[in-house]
């Protein structure tokens, strides 16, 4: 049996997601997060880039660098 999963409610969850700040949503969680929704969202040729929910801080490998919110495409 196939499963799938709408786009916009994938792209919802991992926004949700890369804004918590709890202990458990480290660094390299976050980035697992984004290869998951980045993938799912080229896929479907519905990326539309990213922003970083704190810009002065988003350093390349950072938990800030993880910390971001992924565009919503006028397709979903």
């Amino acid at each position: 049996m196939r499963k799938t999963v709408e786009i916009s409610k994938l792209l919802t969850w991992a926004n949700l997601q890369l804004a918590r700040t709890d202990s458990r949503a480290t660094a390299e969680w976050k980035s697992g997060v984004c290869t998951i929704i980045e993938q799912a969202l080229f896929d479907t040729g519905n990326y539309q880039g990213f922003g970083f929910i704190d810009n002065s801080d988003s350093k390349t490998g950072t938990l800030g660098y993880y910390s971001r919110f992924y565009y919503v495409s006028n397709k979903l």
